[in-house]
């Protein structure tokens, strides 16, 4: 069996990009390379750089300095970008002449120290000091040759480079689609006192100071071409007032974000993703070695391919309650035929699809539970099918609301596992058991291949609403540790949930989404102990101060089922 990752390391939540560059597909997921959509290739190894974003103080906030590149560059030609370039191997060989912070050693020194010979070259700008503590000063630098090694200038004039000065910022590696790709820390500096930049005109042109804002609108207008990593960047730093905010962020010596972007196809056009947003585990799902094949218009015409054994058909029921609509999923091949989950609403249209998508060939009908957009279709598609497959799942509980009324022609057992066998292939579906959204609600794990069926336990992009008397707060957070379990157990790094894409990093996701609910539950307690005579009107503008109020009677649900576990537990007191 294939392992379930390469060694995790510092840099994200499943180890280093780089580190994935270097090992096989096989070994990345649990998942078997035979059900991968398309042939895998080895992406082009990144080479390691330094970006540094020279800043300082203006009237109306943090300005950057940016330079455009030249038209003829092989990477990122004519984009407006942050001086920087290739690590060189002498970089590492100089430690002895660069002041840096306890901690600052190694690879990060040899990081600052690229960073600020590549600003002395392209811009012309030194940030080094004397050995009695005097900052370069721009007399300093124009007896300096731009032409020469900076190292050696800087011996002869009893110069040591300022890389304590040098914090980091982010760190990025080019995506694996690209021909040309880098390993990149983004660091950063206050400018130095009474420079001023002058490109080298081969490189780098028209250096610029701008707030990060500003470009940002120069670019959406189409004057002032960026490349993502640049346009995330300067997203997040505007969000900083002064640039001695930025360097106490900065202080820890780690990057405040990392992130390897994908890609993937959206209204035509390639549209690229960093690690916490919606599409990018499907992404990686879909395409792990970056080729940009993969569609993300939500649409219910035709089925949308995951895997060769998984494919997905969104329902035409879009709302503020099911996102683009929900999910059908078809598990199977056509030699082991197919096992359909939450055959959705009774659409006839798309329980049609979903019946031509398997070849008219379902085996088993799985519904996650029985509210009104998820099981109310089965008996519809059931009816479609040659040979009357079974339709399985847990009959609802007394407590289930009307429309949420649902009778399995046979009920499973938490942890059963449902077989598809045919042509040298199998695939198994194990039955986990995770009341709190509904009483009979119920995940699936296909086990060789690692992935999780969600249901509306874990969503992507929203959290889920646990709606009393049918929903409970206290089995909805103990059904998530029991899925957490089972990421450990099963390598489960994928979910496929009934709302939205393919979530990755399964387990931090799961972690995450504790956390949010626990958070939460502490805020409802502040509500609750602010106006300890209030009503769910009361607490609900204190504790989801957050959300739109147009959500609010919704949220009011879930704060209903916090408020039971809170007094059931005494937490308030």
């Amino acid at each position: 069996m294939p392992l379930r990752c390469p060694p995790r390391g510092p840099l994200a939540p499943w180890g280093g990009p780089t580190a994935l560059d270097r090992w096989p597909i096989d070994n990345w997921f649990m998942v078997r390379s035979s059900q991968f959509l398309h042939a895998q290739r080895e992406p082009v190894l990144p080479r390691p750089a330094a970006t540094v974003l020279l800043l300082r103080d203006a009237e109306n906030g943090v300005e950057v300095l940016m330079t455009r590149r030249s038209p003829t560059a092989s990477f990122a030609p004519g984009a407006y970008v942050f001086p920087g370039g290739t690590i060189d191997a002498a970089d590492a060989q100089v430690h002895d002449i660069a002041v840096h912070r306890p901690g600052q050693e190694g690879q990060r020194l040899t990081q600052a120290v690229a960073a600020i010979r590549e600003s002395f070259e392209e811009l012309g700008v030194l940030l080094a000091r004397h050995a009695d503590g005097r900052p370069a000063d721009p007399q300093d630098v124009a007896a300096l040759d731009r032409a020469r090694p900076l190292i050696e200038q800087c011996r002869e004039r009893g110069l040591m480079l300022a890389a304590d000065q040098v914090f980091v910022l982010a760190h990025w590696v080019t995506d694996r689609d690209l021909p040309r790709r880098f390993d990149v820390p983004f660091l950063v500096a206050r400018m130095p006192e009474g420079q001023s930049p002058v490109a080298d005109e081969a490189e780098q042109f028209e250096p610029v100071w701008v707030r990060p804002a500003d470009a940002l609108a120069r670019h959406a207008a189409g004057s002032f071409f960026m490349i993502f990593p640049t346009i995330r960047t300067l997203e997040r730093l505007a969000k900083f007032d002064w640039v001695q905010a930025v360097l106490q962020a900065c202080a820890g010596g780690q990057p405040l974000w990392t992130s390897c972007p994908r890609a993937g196809l959206l209204k035509g056009a390639d549209a690229r993703y960093m690690e916490h947003e919606m599409a990018y585990g499907e992404l990686t799902l879909v395409s792990p070695d970056g080729q940009i094949v993969h569609h993300l218009d939500w649409q219910c015409e035709q089925p949308v391919p995951l895997l060769k054994n998984v494919m997905r058909l969104t329902a035409p029921n879009p709302g503020a309650m099911t996102g683009p609509g929900t999910n059908s999923y078809l598990v199977g091949d056509p030699a082991t035929g197919y096992l359909a989950i939450d055959p959705g609403p009774n659409e006839p249209e798309h329980l049609e699809r979903l019946w031509r998508a398997a070849g008219g060939n379902i085996r088993m009908i799985v519904c996650t539970h029985s509210h009104p957009d998820h099981s109310p279709g089965a008996r519809p598609l059931q009816a479609l099918c040659t040979g009357k497959p079974p339709i399985l799942g847990l009959p609802s509980a007394p407590t289930a609301r009307t429309a949420s009324q649902f009778t399995p022609d046979r009920a499973l057992v938490d942890g059963e596992e449902l077989v598809l066998d045919g042509g040298g292939l199998r695939h198994t579906l194990k039955v986990i058991h995770t009341p709190g959204h509904a009483a009979n609600h119920l995940c699936l794990v296909l086990l060789e291949d690692g992935l999780l069926f969600s249901g509306d336990h874990v969503l992507n992009g929203s959290t889920t609403v646990v709606d009393p008397p049918d929903g409970d707060m206290t089995a909805y957070l103990d059904s998530l540790d029991k899925l957490s379990a089972a990421c450990e157990t099963h390598g489960i790094e994928f979910i496929m949930p009934a709302h939205g894409y393919v979530l990755g990093f399964a387990p931090q996701a799961i972690a995450r989404l504790k956390a949010h609910r626990l958070q939460r539950e502490a805020k409802i307690i502040g509500a609750m102990q602010a106006r300890p005579q209030g009503t769910l009107d009361d607490w609900v503008e204190l504790a989801y101060d957050d959300v739109p109020q147009r959500m609010w009677p919704v949220a009011q649900r879930s704060l209903l089922a916090h408020v039971q576990r809170i007094e059931a537990l005494g937490l308030a007191q």
